[in-house]
Protein backbone atom coordinates (compact mmCIF):
# COMPACT_ATOMS: atom_id res chain seq x y z
CA UNK A 1 0.00 0.00 0.00
CA UNK A 2 1.10 3.66 -1.09
CA UNK A 3 0.19 7.36 -0.49
CA UNK A 4 0.06 10.54 -2.70
CA UNK A 5 0.21 13.21 -0.47
CA UNK A 6 0.25 17.10 -2.38
CA UNK A 7 1.22 20.05 -1.18
CA UNK A 8 -1.32 23.16 -1.45
CA UNK A 9 0.51 26.10 0.21
CA UNK A 10 -1.62 28.63 -0.32
CA UNK A 11 -3.78 30.88 2.37
CA UNK A 12 -5.97 33.93 2.10
CA UNK A 13 -4.47 34.71 5.49
CA UNK A 14 -1.64 33.17 7.79
CA UNK A 15 -2.98 31.91 11.50
CA UNK A 16 -0.24 32.64 14.60
CA UNK A 17 0.42 29.48 15.42
CA UNK A 18 1.30 27.51 11.94
CA UNK A 19 4.81 26.36 11.06
CA UNK A 20 3.68 24.86 7.93
CA UNK A 21 4.80 26.37 4.97
CA UNK A 22 2.20 28.44 3.45
CA UNK A 23 2.10 31.44 1.54
CA UNK A 24 -0.90 34.48 0.75
CA UNK A 25 0.40 35.04 -2.78
CA UNK A 26 -2.96 33.72 -4.27
CA UNK A 27 -1.74 34.57 -8.18
CA UNK A 28 0.67 32.08 -8.02
CA UNK A 29 -1.48 29.27 -7.62
CA UNK A 30 -1.93 28.47 -12.01
CA UNK A 31 2.04 28.52 -12.44
CA UNK A 32 1.98 26.00 -8.86
CA UNK A 33 -0.85 23.43 -10.33
CA UNK A 34 1.10 23.23 -13.65
CA UNK A 35 4.22 22.92 -12.24
CA UNK A 36 2.73 19.71 -9.96
CA UNK A 37 1.51 18.13 -12.95
CA UNK A 38 4.91 18.51 -14.83
CA UNK A 39 6.17 16.72 -11.31
CA UNK A 40 3.78 14.05 -11.66
CA UNK A 41 5.33 13.68 -15.03
CA UNK A 42 8.83 13.90 -13.78
CA UNK A 43 8.04 11.31 -11.15
CA UNK A 44 6.63 8.04 -11.79
CA UNK A 45 5.20 6.10 -9.40
CA UNK A 46 7.48 2.92 -9.14
CA UNK A 47 10.33 5.00 -9.28
CA UNK A 48 9.13 7.27 -6.43
CA UNK A 49 8.02 4.54 -4.09
CA UNK A 50 11.08 2.10 -4.74
CA UNK A 51 8.65 -0.78 -5.86
CA UNK A 52 5.13 -1.37 -7.28
CA UNK A 53 3.30 -0.98 -4.72
CA UNK A 54 -0.90 -0.05 -4.93
CA UNK A 55 -1.32 3.77 -4.19
CA UNK A 56 -4.70 3.56 -2.17
CA UNK A 57 -5.05 6.96 -0.84
CA UNK A 58 -4.62 10.55 -1.92
CA UNK A 59 -4.25 13.37 0.24
CA UNK A 60 -4.52 17.32 -0.36
CA UNK A 61 -2.88 19.02 2.09
CA UNK A 62 -1.55 22.78 2.77
CA UNK A 63 -1.77 25.78 3.24
CA UNK A 64 -5.73 25.23 2.03
CA UNK A 65 -6.46 23.55 -1.12
CA UNK A 66 -9.48 24.92 -1.49
CA UNK A 67 -7.69 27.86 -2.71
CA UNK A 68 -7.42 26.34 -5.92
CA UNK A 69 -10.34 26.80 -8.05
CA UNK A 70 -12.50 24.49 -9.76
CA UNK A 71 -10.43 24.86 -12.79
CA UNK A 72 -7.16 24.22 -11.57
CA UNK A 73 -8.72 21.40 -9.29
CA UNK A 74 -9.64 19.41 -12.48
CA UNK A 75 -6.50 20.03 -14.26
CA UNK A 76 -5.00 18.46 -10.86
CA UNK A 77 -6.98 15.30 -10.59
CA UNK A 78 -6.75 14.87 -14.86
CA UNK A 79 -2.72 15.37 -13.99
CA UNK A 80 -2.88 12.21 -11.10
CA UNK A 81 -5.34 10.15 -13.95
CA UNK A 82 -2.74 10.63 -16.54
CA UNK A 83 0.37 9.82 -14.45
CA UNK A 84 -0.89 7.37 -11.46
CA UNK A 85 -4.16 6.19 -12.06
CA UNK A 86 -2.41 2.61 -13.24
CA UNK A 87 -1.31 1.95 -9.99
CA UNK A 88 -5.18 2.37 -8.47
CA UNK A 89 -6.72 -0.96 -7.05
CA UNK A 90 -9.44 -0.36 -9.11
CA UNK A 91 -7.23 0.84 -12.69
CA UNK A 92 -9.05 -1.35 -14.82
CA UNK A 93 -12.70 0.07 -14.01
CA UNK A 94 -12.85 2.83 -16.40
CA UNK A 95 -15.88 4.46 -14.60
CA UNK A 96 -14.02 4.86 -11.51
CA UNK A 97 -10.31 4.29 -11.44
CA UNK A 98 -10.68 5.71 -7.90
CA UNK A 99 -12.92 3.00 -6.16
CA UNK A 100 -12.08 2.19 -3.02
CA UNK A 101 -9.30 4.89 -2.32
CA UNK A 102 -9.44 7.53 0.19
CA UNK A 103 -9.46 10.80 -1.20
CA UNK A 104 -8.72 13.54 1.12
CA UNK A 105 -9.40 17.57 0.90
CA UNK A 106 -8.21 19.84 3.77
CA UNK A 107 -10.74 22.81 3.39
CA UNK A 108 -11.37 25.94 5.78
CA UNK A 109 -14.91 25.69 7.10
CA UNK A 110 -16.11 29.07 5.67
CA UNK A 111 -14.92 27.53 1.48
CA UNK A 112 -17.89 25.75 1.85
CA UNK A 113 -20.53 27.18 -0.06
CA UNK A 114 -22.77 26.21 -2.39
CA UNK A 115 -19.56 26.86 -5.39
CA UNK A 116 -17.12 24.51 -3.80
CA UNK A 117 -19.80 21.98 -3.07
CA UNK A 118 -20.52 21.69 -6.79
CA UNK A 119 -16.67 21.78 -7.63
CA UNK A 120 -16.39 18.60 -5.25
CA UNK A 121 -19.21 17.34 -7.06
CA UNK A 122 -17.04 17.34 -10.53
CA UNK A 123 -13.99 15.89 -8.12
CA UNK A 124 -13.25 12.08 -6.94
CA UNK A 125 -12.98 13.17 -2.83
CA UNK A 126 -14.49 11.57 -0.47
CA UNK A 127 -13.41 12.83 2.81
CA UNK A 128 -12.70 16.01 4.00
CA UNK A 129 -10.69 17.74 6.80
CA UNK A 130 -11.59 21.18 8.10
CA UNK A 131 -9.95 23.35 10.96
CA UNK A 132 -12.49 23.83 13.07
CA UNK A 133 -9.90 24.61 16.19
CA UNK A 134 -12.42 25.78 18.66
CA UNK A 135 -16.15 26.91 18.62
CA UNK A 136 -15.50 30.18 20.45
CA UNK A 137 -15.77 33.22 18.19
CA UNK A 138 -13.06 34.59 20.63
CA UNK A 139 -10.86 32.37 20.42
CA UNK A 140 -10.68 32.12 16.80
CA UNK A 141 -10.20 35.71 16.15
CA UNK A 142 -7.32 35.06 18.47
CA UNK A 143 -5.84 32.59 16.09
CA UNK A 144 -6.59 34.76 13.20
CA UNK A 145 -8.86 32.34 11.58
CA UNK A 146 -10.99 33.46 9.30
CA UNK A 147 -14.26 31.67 10.15
CA UNK A 148 -16.65 31.67 12.53
CA UNK A 149 -17.61 28.77 14.82
CA UNK A 150 -20.94 28.85 12.61
CA UNK A 151 -19.38 28.18 9.64
CA UNK A 152 -18.23 24.77 10.89
CA UNK A 153 -21.92 23.78 11.09
CA UNK A 154 -22.98 25.13 7.68
CA UNK A 155 -19.88 23.09 6.29
CA UNK A 156 -20.84 19.58 7.79
CA UNK A 157 -24.52 20.18 6.95
CA UNK A 158 -23.43 21.18 3.30
CA UNK A 159 -21.21 18.36 3.06
CA UNK A 160 -23.52 16.10 3.87
CA UNK A 161 -26.42 17.42 1.47
CA UNK A 162 -23.93 16.00 -1.14
CA UNK A 163 -22.88 13.15 -0.29
CA UNK A 164 -19.51 13.27 1.77
CA UNK A 165 -19.80 10.68 4.58
CA UNK A 166 -16.29 11.23 6.09
CA UNK A 167 -15.45 14.92 8.06
CA UNK A 168 -12.85 14.96 10.19
CA UNK A 169 -12.15 17.97 11.91
CA UNK A 170 -9.46 19.40 13.88
CA UNK A 171 -9.58 21.21 17.16
CA UNK A 172 -7.19 22.89 19.76
CA UNK A 173 -7.15 22.71 23.42
CA UNK A 174 -4.77 24.63 25.80
CA UNK A 175 -5.49 28.35 25.47
CA UNK A 176 -4.32 30.94 27.29
CA UNK A 177 -6.99 31.33 29.85
CA UNK A 178 -8.94 28.69 28.10
CA UNK A 179 -10.78 26.92 31.63
CA UNK A 180 -11.60 23.00 31.72
CA UNK A 181 -15.32 23.91 31.16
CA UNK A 182 -14.62 26.09 28.03
CA UNK A 183 -12.99 22.74 26.41
CA UNK A 184 -15.95 20.10 27.32
CA UNK A 185 -17.94 23.10 26.02
CA UNK A 186 -16.03 22.66 22.41
CA UNK A 187 -15.95 18.59 22.86
CA UNK A 188 -19.77 18.95 23.33
CA UNK A 189 -20.35 20.76 20.39
CA UNK A 190 -17.69 18.35 18.12
CA UNK A 191 -19.64 15.68 19.21
CA UNK A 192 -22.89 16.66 18.39
CA UNK A 193 -21.63 17.67 14.96
CA UNK A 194 -21.36 13.78 14.27
CA UNK A 195 -18.24 13.82 12.19
CA UNK A 196 -16.29 10.56 11.70
CA UNK A 197 -12.90 11.46 12.94
CA UNK A 198 -11.67 14.05 15.16
CA UNK A 199 -7.68 15.24 15.89
CA UNK A 200 -7.12 17.15 19.07
CA UNK A 201 -3.70 19.08 19.62
CA UNK A 202 -2.78 20.90 22.32
CA UNK A 203 -1.82 24.57 21.36
CA UNK A 204 1.77 24.71 20.35
CA UNK A 205 3.97 27.76 20.09
CA UNK A 206 6.41 26.96 17.34
CA UNK A 207 9.61 28.81 17.18
CA UNK A 208 9.24 31.62 14.28
CA UNK A 209 5.39 31.60 14.83
CA UNK A 210 3.65 35.19 15.13
CA UNK A 211 2.12 33.12 18.76
CA UNK A 212 5.83 32.61 20.14
CA UNK A 213 6.69 35.70 19.33
CA UNK A 214 3.56 37.08 21.72
CA UNK A 215 4.70 34.59 24.05
CA UNK A 216 8.22 35.84 23.58
CA UNK A 217 7.28 39.15 24.58
CA UNK A 218 4.82 38.03 27.50
CA UNK A 219 1.24 39.07 25.78
CA UNK A 220 0.08 35.73 26.22
CA UNK A 221 0.99 32.70 28.40
CA UNK A 222 0.73 28.84 28.38
CA UNK A 223 -1.44 27.29 30.37
CA UNK A 224 0.09 24.95 33.46
CA UNK A 225 1.10 20.95 32.91
CA UNK A 226 -1.97 20.08 35.34
CA UNK A 227 -4.77 21.77 33.08
CA UNK A 228 -3.32 20.75 30.28
CA UNK A 229 -3.19 17.01 30.87
CA UNK A 230 -6.96 17.26 32.43
CA UNK A 231 -7.77 18.37 29.15
CA UNK A 232 -6.35 15.34 27.50
CA UNK A 233 -7.79 13.36 29.70
CA UNK A 234 -11.53 14.96 29.37
CA UNK A 235 -10.97 14.61 25.11
CA UNK A 236 -10.02 10.87 25.83
CA UNK A 237 -12.71 10.52 28.13
CA UNK A 238 -15.71 12.25 26.55
CA UNK A 239 -14.51 11.06 22.98
CA UNK A 240 -14.54 7.49 23.61
CA UNK A 241 -18.01 7.42 25.28
CA UNK A 242 -19.23 9.54 22.31
CA UNK A 243 -18.05 6.18 20.37
CA UNK A 244 -14.62 6.93 19.05
CA UNK A 245 -11.55 5.14 19.36
CA UNK A 246 -8.24 6.52 20.05
CA UNK A 247 -6.30 4.93 17.69
CA UNK A 248 -3.02 7.49 17.73
CA UNK A 249 -1.98 9.92 20.68
CA UNK A 250 -3.95 12.82 19.05
CA UNK A 251 -6.53 11.23 16.77
CA UNK A 252 -10.09 9.90 16.79
CA UNK A 253 -12.44 7.99 14.67
CA UNK A 254 -15.71 6.17 14.57
CA UNK A 255 -15.50 2.37 13.84
CA UNK A 256 -14.21 2.26 10.56
CA UNK A 257 -13.25 5.54 10.11
CA UNK A 258 -9.46 5.76 10.89
CA UNK A 259 -7.33 8.17 8.67
CA UNK A 260 -5.77 5.31 6.07
CA UNK A 261 -3.51 8.37 4.72
CA UNK A 262 -1.92 9.27 7.83
CA UNK A 263 -2.12 5.85 9.19
CA UNK A 264 0.70 5.09 6.87
CA UNK A 265 3.07 7.76 8.22
CA UNK A 266 3.01 5.74 11.38
CA UNK A 267 3.32 1.87 9.58
CA UNK A 268 6.06 2.42 7.13
CA UNK A 269 4.27 2.50 3.86
CA UNK A 270 5.82 4.44 1.21
CA UNK A 271 4.30 7.76 -0.15
CA UNK A 272 4.92 10.17 -2.51
CA UNK A 273 5.01 14.00 -1.97
CA UNK A 274 4.18 16.70 -4.75
CA UNK A 275 4.66 20.05 -4.01
CA UNK A 276 6.81 22.84 -2.86
CA UNK A 277 8.11 21.03 0.87
CA UNK A 278 6.36 18.29 0.36
CA UNK A 279 8.15 15.33 1.32
CA UNK A 280 8.31 11.59 0.19
CA UNK A 281 9.52 7.87 1.50
CA UNK A 282 10.87 5.39 -0.40
CA UNK A 283 10.94 1.57 0.01
CA UNK A 284 12.79 -0.37 -2.55
CA UNK A 285 16.39 -2.07 -2.49
CA UNK A 286 17.13 1.07 -0.01
CA UNK A 287 14.67 2.79 2.09
CA UNK A 288 14.68 6.64 1.45
CA UNK A 289 13.46 9.99 3.02
CA UNK A 290 13.02 12.90 0.44
CA UNK A 291 12.01 16.47 -0.16
CA UNK A 292 11.29 19.01 -2.07
CA UNK A 293 12.46 22.94 -1.90
CA UNK A 294 10.14 25.25 0.21
CA UNK A 295 10.57 28.15 -1.91
CA UNK A 296 7.21 27.97 -4.55
CA UNK A 297 9.13 30.60 -7.31
CA UNK A 298 12.01 27.95 -7.50
CA UNK A 299 9.87 24.99 -7.70
CA UNK A 300 7.40 26.06 -10.14
CA UNK A 301 10.31 27.69 -12.28
CA UNK A 302 12.29 24.48 -12.38
CA UNK A 303 8.67 22.41 -13.38
CA UNK A 304 7.69 25.22 -16.34
CA UNK A 305 11.16 25.90 -17.42
CA UNK A 306 12.67 22.94 -16.87
CA UNK A 307 15.46 23.76 -20.01
CA UNK A 308 16.41 27.19 -19.20
CA UNK A 309 16.41 26.72 -14.82
CA UNK A 310 19.43 27.91 -13.07
CA UNK A 311 18.36 25.17 -10.42
CA UNK A 312 20.45 22.43 -10.36
CA UNK A 313 18.34 20.55 -8.07
CA UNK A 314 15.00 21.12 -6.15
CA UNK A 315 14.66 18.17 -4.19
CA UNK A 316 16.95 16.74 -1.15
CA UNK A 317 17.34 13.31 0.16
CA UNK A 318 19.09 11.10 2.40
CA UNK A 319 19.37 7.06 2.98
CA UNK A 320 17.75 5.49 6.22
CA UNK A 321 20.52 3.12 7.72
CA UNK A 322 18.79 0.36 9.95
CA UNK A 323 19.60 2.62 12.78
CA UNK A 324 17.75 5.48 11.63
CA UNK A 325 15.17 2.93 10.35
CA UNK A 326 14.50 1.36 13.71
CA UNK A 327 14.70 4.94 14.98
CA UNK A 328 11.55 5.79 12.90
CA UNK A 329 9.95 3.08 13.81
CA UNK A 330 10.26 3.83 17.50
CA UNK A 331 8.53 7.13 17.21
CA UNK A 332 6.00 6.58 14.53
CA UNK A 333 4.50 2.94 15.39
CA UNK A 334 4.54 3.55 18.94
CA UNK A 335 2.03 6.92 18.65
CA UNK A 336 -0.91 4.29 17.62
CA UNK A 337 -2.85 1.89 19.33
CA UNK A 338 -1.66 -0.82 17.47
CA UNK A 339 1.80 -0.36 18.82
CA UNK A 340 4.76 -2.15 17.32
CA UNK A 341 4.16 -5.17 15.33
CA UNK A 342 7.40 -7.37 17.14
CA UNK A 343 6.89 -10.28 14.25
CA UNK A 344 7.71 -7.10 12.23
CA UNK A 345 10.94 -5.98 14.10
CA UNK A 346 12.17 -9.97 13.68
CA UNK A 347 12.16 -10.22 10.05
CA UNK A 348 13.52 -6.65 10.09
CA UNK A 349 16.02 -6.17 12.27
CA UNK A 350 17.23 -9.42 13.75
CA UNK A 351 15.55 -11.81 16.81
CA UNK A 352 18.30 -10.55 18.79
CA UNK A 353 16.96 -6.05 18.51
CA UNK A 354 13.58 -7.78 19.29
CA UNK A 355 14.93 -9.36 22.38
CA UNK A 356 16.62 -5.75 23.52
CA UNK A 357 12.98 -4.03 22.75
CA UNK A 358 11.39 -6.59 25.08
CA UNK A 359 14.30 -6.51 27.48
CA UNK A 360 13.62 -2.20 27.53
CA UNK A 361 9.96 -2.22 27.35
CA UNK A 362 9.79 -4.58 31.16
CA UNK A 363 10.84 -0.91 32.89
CA UNK A 364 8.00 0.20 31.17
CA UNK A 365 5.65 -2.68 31.60
CA UNK A 366 6.00 -3.07 35.22
CA UNK A 367 5.50 0.86 35.98
CA UNK A 368 2.37 0.48 33.81
CA UNK A 369 3.16 2.66 30.73
CA UNK A 370 3.63 0.06 28.43
CA UNK A 371 1.97 -3.37 27.23
CA UNK A 372 2.05 -6.03 25.16
CA UNK A 373 -1.29 -7.53 23.34
CA UNK A 374 -1.18 -9.80 20.89
CA UNK A 375 2.59 -9.35 19.69
CA UNK A 376 2.44 -5.81 19.57
CA UNK A 377 4.09 -3.39 22.22
CA UNK A 378 2.32 -0.53 23.07
CA UNK A 379 1.77 2.36 24.80
CA UNK A 380 -0.92 2.29 27.78
CA UNK A 381 -3.46 5.59 28.54
CA UNK A 382 -0.85 6.25 31.62
CA UNK A 383 2.19 6.19 28.73
CA UNK A 384 0.17 8.28 26.68
CA UNK A 385 1.31 10.66 29.08
CA UNK A 386 4.96 10.99 28.48
CA UNK A 387 5.18 8.95 25.39
CA UNK A 388 8.66 11.11 24.60
CA UNK A 389 9.97 10.27 27.33
CA UNK A 390 9.18 6.66 27.24
CA UNK A 391 10.35 6.31 23.44
CA UNK A 392 13.75 8.39 23.97
CA UNK A 393 14.46 5.10 26.10
CA UNK A 394 14.44 3.16 22.69
CA UNK A 395 15.61 5.35 20.83
CA UNK A 396 19.63 3.97 19.13
CA UNK A 397 22.51 6.49 19.01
Amino acid sequence: MAGLYIHIPFCKSRCIYCGFYSTVLLKEREQYTDALCREMEARPAITALGANYPIRTIYLGGGTPSMLTREQLIKLFQGIEKNYAHFFPASSNCKNPYEGMEITMECNPDDVDEDFCETLRLLPINRISMGAQTFDDHRLEFLHRRHKAKDVKNAVRQLRAIGIQNISIDLMFGFPHETLADWEKDLTEAICLGVEHLSAYSLMYEEGTALYKMLEAGKVAEIDEETSRKMYDTLIDQLTAAGYEHYEISNFAKPGYRSRHNSSYWHEEPYIGLGAAAHSYHRGKEVRRSWNIEKISEYTQYYNQPKTSQISSICGSETLDAVEQYNDLITTALRTKDGIDLAHVRKEFGPEKADQMLQEAKIHINRGLMQIQDEHLSLTREGLYISDDVMSDFILV
